[in-house]
């Protein structure tokens, strides 16, 4: 990959007393410069990540970016995205990237949501791509894509990752997520 290639990596932090969850988005190049950032809410417990994932995409006015990675799919607890909605609206493709192994999501769900919530949580979740494991460095993490091969995502995640087995538009975007959110908690 061209050392000038750009990705806008979005990852959040939230306090579950909180009602609102910070976005933060980290354009970063793939030599690992950082390029530009943007910043953003949803609602803990919400279904407006989606949304909000656009909104920062649209407000930062970059079409000199060519990949969006996130770092959760489920931010903001069970605010569960549609990737393929949002690369529907970025156009763009988009690669979710998560950290740990799981058995996935839907008991988590049913346990926190009832009726209509839940159903259209599952329903999101169930919609999502297949989740795909990824060795970097000796580190798994695990990814979903969008408008892209999986071979293809693996290679992007691959380029991407420049120290401890996180591609660094994720791992610059939490840095940011956890500063803002202090920042605005110091607010309140």
């Amino acid at each position: 990959m061209k050392p000038g290639t750009r990705a806008l990596g979005i990852a959040e932090s939230f306090d579950r007393e909180a009602r609102q969850s910070t976005l933060a988005g980290a354009v970063v190049r793939a030599d690992g410069v950082l390029d530009g950032a943007i910043f953003g809410q949803c609602a803990v417990g919400g279904l407006d990540g989606t949304e909000a994932i656009i909104d920062c995409w649209d407000r930062l006015e970059r079409p000199d970016v060519q990949y969006l990675f996130l770092g959760a799919i489920a931010p903001a607890w069970y605010n569960i995205l549609d990737l393929e909605a949002i690369a529907s609206a970025v156009e763009r493709p988009v690669i979710a990237v998560t950290f740990e192994e799981s058995d996935g999501l839907e008991d988590g769900i049913r346990d926190a949501f009832s009726g209509s919530e839940r159903a259209r949580r599952l329903d999101r979740y169930r919609a999502l791509p297949p989740r795909h494991p990824l060795d970097l460095d000796g580190e798994t993490v695990y990814f979903r894509a969008v408008d892209l091969e999986r071979e293809q995502a693996a290679r992007v995640v691959t380029s991407f990752a420049r120290q401890s087995g996180r591609p660094e538009p994720i791992r610059v975007a939490r840095v940011l997520a956890r500063a803002g959110d202090g920042f605005v908690r110091s607010l309140e």
